[in-house]
């Protein structure tokens, strides 16, 4: 672990492998990381392991479409170290065939990817812009860039995401806040993706380095983190070497 900072990194949507893998980023940097999820208890594991290696986590239940539990959470993180970094890493990744998606589903994938993002953007930024410093990543997908069938609902959603975090970009970049946007255009290696590939593709289809480690995709979002302000990055693609693009 490198020296603790006094400052806080926030991670909404602090999942079992991109989110948690950027959280054991920032903590091994020094950073206070403030994670939340959906179901908080879920965040103990990953705790612990920060802690025991010698970092600083906390796990908090998080519904991230809700206006006062955004703003509650990223003022807690602010109240733990001065908030430094906020990372929206909520996927909301479905899909179902036009006439089967319902407006509940369409509802609530946009409310999850895409209005949640722009909350956590926003609240970030408002912590942020009385020290006149900051970075708010997005985590983007393949679908941040091209709808395809069964996509309606998710696709809508992170090109709307794209969307917030280049206004944001164009908004807050004159005021040395550093927006950038991600496009993950991979699927991530887990055992679950790589089950699910062999069922479609067969038994030897996943080789090695074909899917996306999510300690590379952390290490990217630090690097972006510690860009110098007059080359910053506002958008990149991270995809394996053997992706079709």
């Amino acid at each position: 672990m490198d020296t603790p900072r006094n400052a806080t990194v926030a991670v909404i949507g602090a999942g079992d492998f991109i989110g948690a893998a950027i959280a054991r980023r920032f903590a091994a940097g020094g950073y206070a990381v403030f994670a939340g999820r959906r179901n908080g208890e879920k965040l103990a594991p990953l705790v612990a392991e920060i802690e025991a290696a010698g970092g600083r986590c906390s796990g908090r239940t998080l519904d991230a479409r809700k206006e006062d539990a955004i703003t509650e959470f990223l003022a807690e993180a602010e109240r733990t170290a001065p908030l430094e970094v906020c990372i929206f890493n909520i996927g909301a990744n479905v899909n179902f065939p036009l006439l089967e998606t319902t407006e509940r589903v369409f509802r609530k994938v946009w409310e999850m990817a895409c209005c949640s993002g722009f909350l956590a953007g926003r609240e970030a930024a408002r912590l942020m812009l009385t020290r006149g410093r900051g970075t708010i990543i997005f985590t983007g997908a393949t679908a941040s860039l091209r709808g395809g069938p069964g996509y309606a609902a998710f696709a809508s959603a992170k090109f709307g995401l794209r969307a917030v975090a280049q206004s944001m970009a164009r908004e807050l970049g004159p005021r040395n806040i550093h927006v950038a946007h991600l496009v993950i255009d991979s699927g991530v290696d887990t055992a679950w993706v790589r089950e699910r590939r062999r069922e479609r593709l067969g038994q030897d289809s996943v080789g090695p380095d074909e899917l996306v480690n999510p300690a590379s995709i952390a290490e990217t979002y630090w690097q972006l983190h510690l860009q110098p302000r007059d080359a910053w990055t506002h958008e990149l693609d991270l995809r394996p070497y053997a992706e079709k693009w």
